[in-house]
């Protein structure tokens, strides 16, 4: 009794600092691996806030750490915002105000940046995480909280590994054998660390599927406390968009069916208000819950709010003018007949979702372009925080995974596996139910299908972090020509796989890993110019 007892106080310290890091015996001596799992093994339930760590550090303030926060540093949501500066669809103004104008005009790749740090250790730093788990929750586990926490960390780093594939590499179909990034899993040494190369993207690929796979098995009866928290749903999800990117059709189709059981689409009624503010919509079937008492909005403008929504009170947005539009040649190719188009206000800063609202300051009652001066094409999409216009509080939830992108997975999926007929009706069915009663689909091939289901994810998931992706995904070249919501100097034209879309791995990481070298990075490109 008196070995376990030490072994509890002694692992209440690892956990707290990083299951990885050794630590000593009072009497001394080293916490050996076979010492933590049999800690565990006896009480799961030591491992639980390793587990919660894993969904904080997704909002964590400050990755990149020093005493001073760069604004774009503020969890998941920040490298959304950078993937979606980098697209076509999401213009902004090119000023210091905009943390993120170095996506937009190509000068963030540099492996001496911050942002390149940023993005690396976002993800990497979670990939840890996900490994400390799993170091001590092994596969031959039988109890049913271990198994739910290995099926977490399996999928969180399946997560990780999927963004930094499409990050770093070019889309999977024909680019299999090109170098990706180093793969860390919980059986690498220390020493192997030190030497770990890029590993093939087929290699990544192999390993996110293995992950996902074991996880769907393990959160078969895992009942989630809330929608921050991984389940198999999730999990299912996170494969479909695997096996999208894999071109593997009908297996996407087939997961993301199941990845939306329970839940539902936004309502035609709920989108005709600003909303994406909260998890408790029944649409999301993953998010990051944010509260008040987190340091991303206690820290007042670094977070997602103060730099996308532009109802907030306290933010880049209202504050600085600092406005995310929409590309106005893509406003124009949405039909008058989808409420979706007012997510966006129009040249005469009108939409049916703000034209009502109201503004009070100073016992004065504003509209709402007048209070807070929007630009033609600002997004409204985003609500504030509790839906109170003006809110100065940013302690929004942000979507990760809803209904509506399974929707369009699924129909995809089905397209390009040849049955077109079916594919068409899921999407004729979801628009015509939620979006726009009068739409019709048009395409009569698995192509045509695949690019007008390519518009609708344009419409639906504006700004949440998948738009750069499905240009990458889809071979498209990125086209901001004559869209006039772009600066006119980030009005580029560039042609499908640029190499400047790439980033390059970061400085630290070459520095430290002798399996990279500098000739091994991706190629260094110089910002395109129009």
């Amino acid at each position: 009794m008196k070995n376990f007892n030490i072994y509890i106080a002694v692992l209440a310290g690892l956990f707290l600092f990083g299951c990885s890091d050794l630590d000593t015996f009072p009497e001394g001596g080293t916490v050996t691996e076979d010492q933590k799992k049999e800690v565990v093994s006896k009480n799961p339930e030591m491992l639980r806030s390793d587990v919660t760590g894993l969904y904080a550090s997704l909002i964590k303030l400050n990755t990149l750490g020093g005493s001073t926060t760069q604004h774009y540093d503020f969890g998941h949501a920040g490298v959304c915002l950078m993937l979606e500066a980098s697209g076509q669809d999401m213009p902004a103004p090119n000023s210091a105000y905009n943390w993120f104008s170095g996506s937009m005009i190509f000068d963030n790749r540099l492996e001496t940046g911050n942002n390149p740090n940023f993005i690396w250790k976002s993800f990497y730093n979670h990939i840890k995480a996900a490994n400390n788990i799993l170091e001590i929750v092994t596969s031959d586990t039988e109890d049913p909280t271990l198994k739910s926490f290995r099926g977490q960390a399996l999928a969180s780093r399946a997560f990780d590994y999927l963004h930094l594939a499409q990050i770093y590499q070019f889309t999977y179909n024909e680019n299999e054998d090109k170098p990706a990034v180093p793969i860390v899993t919980e059986k690498i040494t220390q020493e192997q660390s030190k030497n770990n190369p890029r590993a093939s993207l087929k290699d990544v690929y192999e390993l996110i599927i293995a992950d996902l796979d074991e996880a769907i098995i393990l959160l078969e009866t895992f009942n989630r406390p809330a929608k921050d928290v991984i389940d198999q749903k999730v999990a299912y999800g996170l494969r479909a968009r695997a096996h999208l990117l894999m071109q593997n059709w009908q297996k996407a189709a087939q997961d993301a069916e199941k990845a939306m059981q329970g839940a539902s689409p936004y309502s035609l009624q709920e989108i005709s208000n600003p909303a994406f503010n909260s998890a408790l919509a029944s649409s999301w079937i993953w998010g990051n819950i944010i509260s008040e008492t987190n340091d991303v909005v206690r820290s007042g403008i670094v977070n997602w709010p103060s730099h996308l929504c532009s109802l907030t009170g306290n933010g880049y947005t209202t504050l600085t003018g600092t406005y995310r539009w929409i590309n106005n040649k893509l406003w124009d190719e949405i039909p008058s007949t989808d409420a979706r188009k007012g997510w966006w206000v129009d040249q005469n800063l009108k939409s049916p979702l703000v034209d009502n609202m109201k503004v009070t300051s100073g016992g004065k009652e504003y509209s709402a372009a007048e209070w807070f001066k929007w630009d033609p094409y600002t997004n409204v999409k985003f609500g504030s925080y509790k839906d109170v216009p003006n809110n100065t509080l940013n302690a929004s939830d942000w979507p990760l995974m809803r209904a509506e992108e399974m929707i369009l997975i699924r129909a995809e999926g089905m397209a390009m596996s040849g049955n077109v007929a079916e594919a068409k009706a899921i999407l004729e069915n979801f628009v015509r139910t939620y979006r726009d009663p009068s739409y019709t689909c048009n395409a009569a091939s698995s192509i045509a299908m695949q690019d007008e289901i390519w518009f609708q994810r344009r419409i639906e998931l504006w700004g949440e972090g998948f738009s750069f992706f499905d240009l990458q995904r889809l071979r498209k070249p990125m086209d901001r020509s004559g869209a006039t919501t772009f600066p006119e100097i980030t009005r580029y034209n560039l042609p499908a796989e640029s190499k400047i879309f790439l980033w390059l791995i970061p400085e630290s990481e070459i520095t430290a890993n002798e399996g990279i070298s500098e000739a091994q990075n991706n190629e260094r490109v110089n910002p395109p110019k129009i």
